[in-house]
């Protein structure tokens, strides 16, 4: 087969509702829920449970700003298509490269979560070395799921969310017993300054559901994305705002730690130590879906789609001609994933904290740009609009809160750490000029080769 006719293949569409829906409630951030919402807790107190809430109503309202976008416009470049469309492609190319580069960041931190999950089950190797052993060998393994074929790692995803759902939903109904009101007693232990430093928090751990609008290439119906954009939205914010209500009631705020996942610790007051022993699997899965369904499948389909436009090298933009996977950009991601891990090894705050706080500013400036091609979509494609077999409800109240969202993440999250603005301008600059050095003249060759074609 010529080098002509792989690049011409296209993925396959072989995802259902069930499949999106698995993938929006598994790339909610695994490590954010199960091991950093300990964070959350400690600076918010019992007002976490709240401010969780407020991060999944902020997601809710990017899902549904989006929403028409998703279906009107199913691409594998999802945002990128969508504001290159109707902002230009500088600011297309921004969009979807910082979603995608946000996910490689994540995959090493969720990596070491998942890690560090594993471990609670050998006390014996307690060394941080399995850690990473354990987590550089899970990333292997869904690397290769995804390589293998995006029907594997969505029926792999799709069964895994099954589990952590029914996991979860099972610790909130049977813990309620277990619940000590008088742990609520001191609402805001911190003040309004704690409870607002716990919104970025949630939004770190649920912003990562909007993958699923990176899928529409792969989607038999595209009428289903909005309904998997909604419903999954729809599931993790019940589930987890009712575990989470749980867990703060069984475990006073100020005991919460971040040695091991706080709804594992719950589970052994709860439950015993078979209690815990399921809990921790489920931390397990929330980690491992997010990373073979996050991570891996988002980012290699941004990669793809962006190096199919000529922003990226070609190899991006291969696709391998039996499984119709982007082999390169999963092994690009895979390399990249690993370097984390060992550099998390060595230096866990780097990973944890100013690593997390790029992912974050760079999800916040894609997220924000999405949101504006949403309702300039509105406003310069009317017909169009009119003509989808879905459209939002009481437009433009979506957009505007989830533009409203975007700010209090942003004002939360960096009000004191102006030097994490300063790195990310730095990387925007640097993605400019290679958008400028490189991007713009393979967009031209490309045009040129389609022409003679």
């Amino acid at each position: 087969m010529s080098k002509t006719q792989l690049l011409e293949i296209e993925p396959i569409r072989n995802l259902k509702f069930r499949h999106l829906w698995a993938l929006g409630v598994g790339a909610v951030i695994g490590d954010g829920i199960f091991l950093l919402i300990g964070e959350g807790i400690a600076v918010a107190g019992p007002s976490a449970i709240l401010a969780y809430i407020i991060a999944g109503l902020f997601q809710f309202f990017l899902m549904m700003a989006l929403a028409e976008l998703a279906i009107g416009m199913p691409s594998a470049g999802g945002m990128a298509v969508w504001v290159e469309r109707f902002m230009g492609k500088w600011w297309g190319f921004l969009s979807g490269f910082a979603f995608a580069a946000g996910w490689v960041i994540g995959g090493g931190g969720i990596s070491m979560a998942l890690g560090t999950i594993t471990s609670w089950y050998f006390p014996q190797l307690n060394s941080g070395v399995w850690v990473t052993i354990f987590a550089i060998t899970f990333v292997t393994i869904f690397a290769l799921l995804n390589i293998l074929g995006t029907a594997i790692a969505a029926k792999t995803q799709l069964y895994l969310v099954l589990i952590l759902t029914v996991g979860m939903s099972l610790f909130a109904i049977i813990g309620v017993k277990d619940v000590n009101p008088a742990n609520f007693s001191e609402w805001f232990p911190h003040g309004a300054s704690g409870f607002f430093s716990a919104i970025p928090m949630g939004t770190y751990a649920y912003l990562g559901a909007i993958s699923i609008v990176t899928a529409g290439a792969e989607t038999i119906n595209r009428k289903d994305l909005p309904k998997a954009l909604i419903w999954s939205s729809v599931t993790f914010i019940l589930i987890y705002s009712a575990a989470q209500l749980v867990l703060q009631g069984i475990i006073p705020w100020n005991e919460v730690t971040m040695d091991s996942s706080p709804f594992t610790e719950a589970a052994n007051v709860v439950f015993g130590y078979a209690g815990a022993f399921i809990i921790n699997f489920v931390a397990w899965i929330a980690a491992a879906t997010c990373i073979l369904m996050g991570t891996f499948y988002t980012a290699s389909r941004i990669f793809y789609a962006q190096a199919r436009r000529g922003y990226l090298p070609k190899f991006f933009g291969y696709l391998h001609p039996k499984t119709r996977t982007p082999v390169y950009g999963i092994l690009f991601i895979w390399a990249a994933s690993v370097l984390f891990i060992i550099i998390g090894a060595f230096s866990p705050d780097l990973i944890y904290v100013e690593f997390s706080l790029q992912l974050t500013l760079a999800w916040v400036v894609s997220w924000t740009l999405a949101v504006f091609a949403a309702i300039l979509y509105r406003k310069n494609a009317k017909e169009e609009v009119m003509a989808l077999p879905w459209k939002q409800w009481f437009y433009p109240l979506f957009p505007v809160l989830g533009l409203i969202g975007m700010v209090i993440v942003f004002y939360g999250t960096f009000l004191n750490t102006p030097m994490t603005l300063v790195r990310g301008l730095v990387w925007i600059i640097a993605l400019f000029i290679f958008y400028k050095l490189y991007s713009e003249k393979r967009i031209v060759e490309e045009k040129e080769i389609k022409k003679a074609n």
